[in-house]
């Protein structure tokens, strides 16, 4: 250890400090309390679905439009400009219908 960073233990910096003081604002009794609404069933059943792919534009006035195309399958795709940001569009819809998260092939009859 180098002498710069030793301390004596005599000095004001080594006493040893009192417990810790809780924060500002801190709750002091909500582990006694408990969070009830953690074990509570979700008031609001869904039907089911879930989002799986996601189409954010961007098109600021004046700005170059943008786009992302993202699905939990793995798809990701980005666009800049005008025209890529419509092909774009195209593709995530198309993206959609063949899928492998939206349409599973396993038991599907082949034609």
């Amino acid at each position: 250890m180098n002498k710069a960073t030793q301390r004596p233990v005599n000095s004001p910096q080594g006493a040893v400090q009192g417990p810790p003081q809780p924060a500002v604002g801190e709750p002091k009794v909500a582990a006694r309390k408990g969070v009830l609404s953690a074990f509570r069933p979700d008031p609001q059943q869904g039907d089911g679905r879930y989002p799986v792919a996601w189409l954010r534009i961007s098109a600021p006035q004046g700005a170059t439009p943008s786009a992302t195309s993202r699905c939990e399958c793995g798809w990701h795709r980005r666009a800049f400009g005008r025209k890529r940001v419509l092909a774009l569009i195209d593709d995530h819809t198309d993206h959609r219908e063949h899928c492998p998260l939206r349409n599973p092939q396993e038991g599907r009859n082949t034609a």
